[in-house]
């Protein structure tokens, strides 16, 4: 059974100008996402600046979320890192802390192998009782690719990871990827990494996206998934071509600094960035406020 079906969020990690994680504004997020009708946080991910959070920052987030959100929708924590051992730590930690489950990112940087990849999600996976989702993103890890056979034969190897967050943003990799995974009678929930190809993604077996959208358009995003799951293609279908300047305005600079900004411009408190995240370039500003105008969410 999936962790979750439709549109999870990506959500921010607001800061005080101190640097300190800004715990009331957070609350005030969480409450904003489940009142527009998100399907699930994903907490201390890329849009939660996790890469700037210290162990006991990132874990002590991760319990702020399980106890705001309170069981009303799932909760996936990121806990993935380069670092094996790192990754494990985090993993068990989350789990301890009540989530429903880990979204774990390929290893950065030391750019394993094929191998590699199979050995280290192997051991996270079987440190901990959680259902696991992997996040390939290539973009963000030195180009380290799960490839389709790979991906198959670790979800074959362990019932606990039981998902992929493909932000790959190559669509023929994810047919080949769903194809092998039915051939070889192996369940997969593939959710999309990227905004701007929901629908495509959702057409080939896809069941939903783990969205940063979502953080200033979360009633939207859902409804995108939820009327394409439903049948109403031609609903959903608007919804996706209708954002397709805001999003392209989302990643115009490197996330999350425009969905900051954007959340800034709709007089909700976003926090700081923090370094070596700046804030974003003034034209950029221009073109997504623009966008979000256009779009009905300013």
């Amino acid at each position: 059974m999936a962790i979750f079906k439709g549109a999870g969020v990506a959500i921010t990690t607001p800061f005080k100008n101190d640097g300190s994680v800004d715990y009331d504004a957070f609350k005030e997020q969480i409450e904003y996402q489940i009142k527009g009708g998100t399907d699930a946080i994903i907490v201390c991910g890329t849009t939660g600046e996790a890469a700037t959070l210290s162990h006991e920052e990132h874990l002590d987030v991760i319990e702020a979320c399980v106890k705001y959100v309170n069981k009303r929708i799932p909760v996936i924590a990121g806990t993935g890192s380069n670092c094996t051992e790192t990754a494990i730590y985090l993993s068990q930690e989350a789990e301890k802390r009540g989530v429903d489950g880990l979204l774990v990112v390929t290893p950065y940087y030391n750019k394993a192998t094929q191998n590699g990849l199979k050995k280290h999600f192997k051991m996270v996976a079987e440190s901990v009782n959680l259902p696991i989702i992997l996040y390939n993103i290539p973009g963000r890890t030195g180009g380290v690719n799960i490839q389709p056979d790979t991906l198959v034969s670790i979800v074959k190897e362990n019932k606990n990871i039981v998902g992929v967050k493909d932000a790959t943003g190559n669509l023929s990799q994810a047919a080949s990827m769903i194809y092998k995974a039915k051939k070889a009678g192996v369940e997969l929930d593939v959710y999309s990494g990227n905004d701007d190809q929901v629908l495509p993604l959702l057409s080939i077996g896809g069941i939903g996206v783990i969205s940063v959208l979502s953080n200033i358009a979360p009633k939207q995003t859902h409804d995108m998934v939820t009327k394409y799951l439903e049948g109403d293609v031609e609903t959903a279908k608007q919804i996706q071509i209708d954002a397709v300047e805001l999003i392209a305005s989302l990643f115009c600079e490197v996330n999350p600094i425009p969905v900051k900004k954007a959340m800034e411009l709709q007089k909700r408190d976003t926090g700081y960035l923090r370094m070596p995240l700046t804030e974003m370039e003034e034209p950029n500003a221009k073109r997504l406020e623009a966008a979000m105008k256009e779009f009905g969410v300013l």
